[in-house]
């Protein structure tokens, strides 16, 4: 959507196929009785990449909606006891890493500025210009990463990284955690990607007022403002290719085929069934669809009865070995008996969510993609396991207190969002080299095909898909 809205803003007149009923994608919401649940991402981080897109058009951003930052980042809790109730201002959370885990505050502040620094130096080329043009390459910004690449921790590990620079096993396991922000393993995923905890940490974490699904109900909005068309319930089958080049689209709409003409086509389904099913009779960029996909997600929605004020809006429950958590899911492709578990607990933002004295939580573990395993014994068992782990851990039976429970699961993912393996991010980014080999934005065999969202340049998650927005926009010519 936010494609549909700069390429309309540079004077194209744009049709949205969308296969679903609903614009938003990944980001939808749902009811279950009296509890309202947000279907898809649950963390708002780097806000201004929304705004402009509303200010770039000439629309004030609070008019389509608000938000406010939180002043906690996240509640974590271990095993052990151990609990931190991670403040969103970074000097305060280094006094609390000091004074809970006896590491020096100074430690944490330089840990934090330079994550700052590496964002800083690697924005301009990673994430807000195609990583596959030459111009981006014999740029300023690229020079002046060059000089700085030493700091980016490439020949490391995050882990590694982490280990090295905190040292202190529980801060070590909560910094590891950010590489699942794009769905990928610590223990291989490169060391740059140490400058994520940068987003949370020190510029903070959002909400918007009305929930997440505030997000793309204020960009459709805009969109339908700029003159942008949608069909809903419109699914593509096929990009029609003639002469070599991109010319429109076939879809499927109220039982019939027909064919929509284009001078520009851009695909936001995942790249993997683009190739498979939209340019099946087109050479496929095998590389590329062949490499390691990203984590999915086993996502548990629960009407709660009764309020736990040791919950914050975001909380973490950690494994006891996170080593062996990822070399399940990587490896073995399945869930550890002991899994971290991530709650969302939308109604401390929006009260509206829960009726008085309940709340609505989303309940995720990270978990494999699909590719046939036994899902219905591995739900069972990770139900199982999740609910011991909460349940010790916040000192009540939370299984007697469902009210109301909803599944998503890798299956479901990939068959309503055609994600493939129902992947949340597209590729993983387990090697140091893994952002080069991301899907451009561009083809480089069709003329007038162009690609956006989580599977290509710059990856998944809110704001690298309005980076993957701007992108395409300064890559389509103008109309």
């Amino acid at each position: 959507m936010a494609t549909a809205v700069r390429l309309s803003k540079k004077g194209y007149r744009v049709t949205v196929c969308e296969a679903a009923s609903r614009p938003g994608g990944k980001l939808s919401e749902f009811r279950l009785g009296d509890f309202r649940f947000d279907a898809g991402p649950s963390l708002f981080t780097l806000p201004h990449l929304l705004d402009r897109l509303f200010e770039d058009c000439g629309k004030n951003p609070r008019d389509y909606y608000t938000y406010v930052k939180y002043p906690e980042g996240c509640h974590y809790f271990w095993d052990n006891g151990k609990s931190l109730f991670a403040s969103a201002d970074p000097q305060t959370f280094a006094q609390q890493c000091a004074s809970t885990f006896g590491v020096p505050a100074q430690k944490i502040n330089s840990y934090l500025k330079r994550a700052a620094k590496n964002y800083e130096v690697t924005e301009p080329i990673f994430l807000s210009r195609s990583l596959h043009k030459w111009s981006t390459w014999f740029s300023f910004s690229f020079l002046r990463g060059l000089m700085h690449s030493p700091r980016f921790g490439l020949g490391k590990s995050m882990h590694a990284f982490n280990q090295k620079k905190i040292s202190e096993p529980h801060l070590v396991q909560l910094f590891d955690r950010f590489a699942t922000y794009n769905g990928s393993d610590p223990y291989r995923a490169p060391g740059i990607l140490t400058m994520i905890p940068h987003l949370e940490h020190n510029i903070g974490s959002f909400f918007p007022t009305g929930g997440m699904i505030d997000i793309p109900n204020a960009v459709y909005r805009l969109a339908c403002e700029m003159g942008v068309e949608f069909r809903f319930n419109t699914p593509v089958n096929k990009i029609r290719v003639v002469k070599g080049k991109a010319v429109g689209v076939e879809i499927q709409e109220e039982g019939a085929s027909s064919f929509l003409e284009a001078d520009v086509v851009v695909s936001n389904m995942d790249v993997v069934p683009t190739y498979r099913k939209l340019l099946s009779d087109q050479k496929a960029p095998e590389k590329i669809l062949a490499q390691e996909r990203s984590s999915s997600a086993l996502i548990f929605y629960w009407g709660v009865d009764g309020t736990f004020p040791s919950l914050a809006l975001h909380n973490i429950f950690f494994t006891k070995d996170y080593a062996k958590e990822f070399s399940t899911l990587f490896e073995a492709k399945t869930v550890s008996d002991d899994p971290t578990v991530y709650i969302h607990v939308s109604n401390r933002v929006c009260k509206e969510d829960a009726p008085e004295g309940k709340e609505s939580w989303f309940v995720m573990v990270n978990v494999p993609g699909n590719k046939g395993q036994d899902w219905d014994s591995i739900i069972a068992s990770t139900r199982k396991n999740i609910l011991e782990k909460i349940s010790k851990v916040l000192g009540v039976d939370v299984r007697q207190r469902i009210l109301a429970e909803h599944l998503l699961d890798p299956r479901s993912i990939e068959s309503n969002t055609s994600s493939f393996q129902g992947s949340l991010y597209g590729a993983a980014s387990n090697t140091s080299s893994a952002a080069f080999f991301r899907h451009p934005n561009f083809s480089r065999q069709i003329p007038n095909l162009y690609f956006c969202g989580g599977s290509v340049h710059p990856g998944g998650g809110i704001p690298l898909c309005l980076y993957s927005a701007q992108i395409v926009s300064n890559l389509v010519p103008q109309a």
